[in-house]
């Protein structure tokens, strides 16, 4: 795992944070958001330093399949596959990421709107 000592999300997927995780493997780590858009928001993150999705190549092609299958299942266990959930990837500052670690928010419990913002 490549990691920078700087990177919120690699100190919180190293340990050296706290964080509330609900679910952590050998690619990636799902945490509550600090700050929650809605009743249910985790965000979801490689274990490796991508800072954003302009950095993915084909090799992490995998890794990006994993991720969406861990949102789905965490929706699932969350108890809002069947109603709904939103996945959202921000990529550079205006499109809102303030941490710059890849990481996908993956929200729930309530209706959302469209377009989001």
């Amino acid at each position: 795992m490549s990691s920078t000592s700087d990177c919120l999300f690699c100190r919180i997927i190293a340990g050296t944070i706290d964080a509330r995780i609900v679910h952590q493997d050998d690619r990636v780590a799902a945490f509550h958001d600090i700050n929650p858009q809605a009743p249910r928001h985790v965000l979801i993150c490689p274990n490796v330093h991508l800072a954003t999705l302009n950095d993915l190549t084909p090799e992490h092609e995998a890794l990006m399949g994993h991720i969406v299958r861990t949102a789905a299942a965490l929706a699932k266990t969350m108890g809002d596959a069947e109603s709904g959930y939103r996945l959202v990837a921000n990529c550079q500052r205006d499109a809102g990421q303030s941490v710059f670690h890849v990481h996908f928010h993956l929200l729930g419990g309530r209706t959302f709107a469209w377009p989001p913002g």
